[in-house]
């Protein structure tokens, strides 16, 4: 064993990167858990045999079997934003529904890109705790603030009715959330480009009616 840039080493391998690594299977075998066995049915030792951790790598990473579902509740979210803010950027000035439409659709490719995530993020995790409700109501507010803002910049170019768009935006964010709980509901999943579509018909339409 040598001493490596973040700690010992071990088989070539330093300390950090193991626990990297350990962390990584974690997360990866509770989604997988987590979205067969079910959340409530998942006990912490089904998690770390199927990482390949032991109890005490688990509570090294994680305070609890909910801390380890908040991580994976909040990483989903975090994969759609990152897919979504360089769609909205690359547009630039383009139209207000052209960039409506392409935030929605990178969000729906986001989710859509594995089937656990709808299932975990809508189906596994809303209920667990308050902790995870809090959450999981922060990321809801923080779509239905995009949203919004993107229909009153439609409206603000003429392409859309001037009115108060923030009940829309929920009633949108809410749209999409339940059309994703059935997509991954259904065996085999219906085509995502189909999913896709029909939530970008759906947005337009509701922003467009008249006021």
């Amino acid at each position: 064993m040598g001493q490596g840039p973040h700690g010992r080493m071990y088989r070539g391998v330093d300390t950090e990167q193991r626990r990297a690594e350990r962390r990584e299977r974690l997360l990866e075998a509770a989604l997988d858990e987590f979205t067969t066995r079910g959340y409530h049915k998942t006990k912490i030792a089904d998690l770390c045999a199927r990482a390949g951790v032991s109890t005490r790598n688990f509570y090294e990473k994680f305070a609890s079997k909910e801390a380890l579902l908040l991580e994976l509740h909040a990483h989903i979210n975090t994969i759609a934003v990152k897919r979504m803010l360089p769609a909205l950027e690359s547009l630039g000035d383009a139209d207000a529904l052209t960039r409506l439409t392409a935030m929605l659709d990178a969000f729906v490719a986001a989710v859509t890109s594995d089937p656990r995530y709808p299932r975990l993020n809508y189906v596994e995790a809303p209920g667990i705790s308050q902790a995870v409700e809090r959450q999981h109501r922060n990321w809801f507010n923080r779509y239905t603030e995009f949203i919004e803002a993107e229909c009153e910049r439609a409206a603000a170019a003429g392409l859309a009715p001037k009115r108060d768009y923030h009940l829309t935006a929920i009633a949108l964010v809410g749209a999409v959330t339940g059309i994703l709980r059935e997509w991954q509901a259904q065996d085999p999943p219906l085509p995502a480009t189909a999913v896709a579509n029909e939530i970008r018909q759906v947005s337009l339409a509701a922003i467009t009616r008249p006021a």
